[in-house]
């Protein structure tokens, strides 16, 4: 179990997404025991974070495409619901102010990036610039062709700086999205987060596949790979990303915890340096 449950995609790899089904669950796999592993990782998640704070070497930064009702936001509170929020930043990026337009593009994302010791989780993110703002031609494609380059070199920047970056694609189908949209309508705790522009967007399905073909095509990098997460099972897509993100933390637990030991055996000699003193 692991990187198993989803697809990661290899750097300069072609992406169909016809090719990928949205409700792939792996063999084995039941609602009640990914239940349970879930429970089980957001412990293990919850330790690894306390570590990436004390240690203060690296952040990490997780970001979550896909289209709308895809579960973005479910994916976080379900993740994430047992890690110090003093340790973790959520930022969503809406349409750009007034102030950030007049700023290149990458200028809003690179103030919300974590420090070292901090976990962020981007809700959408500087992908919106080769997605909706391709898809209605905001931009000219000579402008938005350059920003896959652009943002490669971006996450290069990062990632040389210590960030570890996740990239999850929640993937969806079709159909699926038409009924989540039609179950907000008839659930009244549901309903405010009905929106006419989900109905319109949706009329753009086929252009923002082919938008996602590309960014995952362009921008999948051995430094910060995309993932793929089958999505149309809520609980399925949550047990994936939670597994990869502790997987991944995993590689440097030993790592943060060597560098905390030495650093409390220095805070020792020095604690009895000044008792000696006395």
């Amino acid at each position: 179990m692991g990187t198993d449950l989803l697809w990661k995609v290899r750097e300069g790899a072609s992406v169909k997404l016809k090719d990928y089904d949205p409700s792939y669950v792996e063999k084995g796999i039941e609602r009640a025991t990914a239940e349970s592993e879930l429970l089980k990782l957001g412990d293990e998640l919850s330790e690894l974070q306390d570590l990436l704070a004390a240690a203060q070497h690296q952040s990490f930064l997780m970001i979550l495409q896909g289209m709308d009702t895809s579960g973005k936001d479910g994916t976080i509170r379900h993740v994430f619901a047992r890690v110090n929020p003093q340790g973790c930043n959520v930022h969503s990026f809406k349409a750009p102010t007034e102030e950030e337009l007049a700023h290149d593009f990458l200028w809003r994302i690179h103030k919300a990036t974590p420090g070292k010791g901090y976990l962020s989780i981007f809700n959408r993110s500087q992908y919106e610039d080769v997605l909706i703002v391709r898809v209605h031609n905001l931009v000219p494609e000579d402008v938005w062709s350059r920003r896959y380059k652009e943002i490669n070199n971006f996450e290069k920047l990062l990632t040389n700086g210590g960030t570890i970056i996740l990239k999850f694609f929640l993937h969806i189908s079709y159909d699926e999205q038409e009924r989540r949209l039609l179950d907000r309508e008839q659930d009244k705790d549901k309903a405010w987060k009905v929106a006419a522009g989900d109905w319109i967007e949706r009329q753009y399905w086929d252009d923002y596949q082919k938008a996602y073909e590309d960014l995952l095509d362009k921008c999948s990098t051995d430094e910060a790979p995309w993932y793929i997460v089958p999505a149309n099972h809520k609980w399925y897509r949550n047990l994936a990303v939670a597994h990869v993100l502790v997987e991944t933390m995993r590689r440097y637990k030993d790592e943060w915890k060597t560098q905390l030991e030495e650093r409390g055996r220095k805070e020792l000699e020095a604690l009895k340096k000044i008792k000696g003193a006395k």
